[in-house]
């Protein structure tokens, strides 16, 4: 498992990483008890390996934080072929939301949640990840049940995504980065 460390003077991020499905169950812990067991979720939903150790000021910077190291450790992961594009619609009681997303390198996020936070992180996610992400909520008056319907529904829409593909979906071929120092 790789692992990406982010600080600043707000929060600290120790986050581990596998996208071949054969990591054991997610290890989080924020000491946010809900965005622990959202990002247990996104893990178990998506298929992938994560760890995730985490502290921060404030529950919004923690959780903007968790989400921009996730999306970066996400583009730094991404296999050069993979399906690309993945879509899901979850009910959870009175919920019901639609996630989809390309993670062909292009950051865009459309929501929104009804809660702000949650709104936020996968806002963070998508633009990290380099990942265009829509999600759309369909109907539901509980928060929790509609958050965590949108989580379970992005969860599903990166298995499908992230899942090994026979070419390169894009008619521009591979995109390839190269870095000087």
């Amino acid at each position: 498992m790789k692992t990406w460390t982010r600080e600043t003077r707000e929060t600290r991020v120790r986050l581990g990483l596998e996208l071949d499905g054969s990591a054991e169950p997610a290890r989080v812990d924020t000491g946010d008890t809900f965005l622990d067991h959202m990002l247990v979720t996104l893990a178990r939903y998506a298929g992938v390996g994560l760890e995730v150790e985490a502290a921060g000021d404030l529950r919004h910077h923690l959780v903007e934080d968790v989400a921009i190291t996730l999306g970066l450790a996400l583009a730094e992961s991404l296999p050069e072929r993979c399906t690309r594009y993945g879509a899901a619609t979850v009910p959870m009681d009175e919920a019901l939301v639609q996630a989809a997303v390309d993670v062909g390198g292009r950051a865009y996020y459309e929501g929104p949640l009804p809660s702000a936070l949650y709104d936020h992180f996968l806002r963070s996610l998508a633009i990290n990840a380099a990942a265009t992400l829509h999600v759309r909520v369909l109907r539901g008056t509980d928060r929790h049940h509609v958050v965590e319907a949108a989580v379970k529904a992005v969860g599903l829409a990166l298995r499908e995504a992230l899942a090994p593909g026979q070419a390169v979906f894009s008619t521009k071929g591979a995109v390839r980065l190269e870095r000087e120092d």
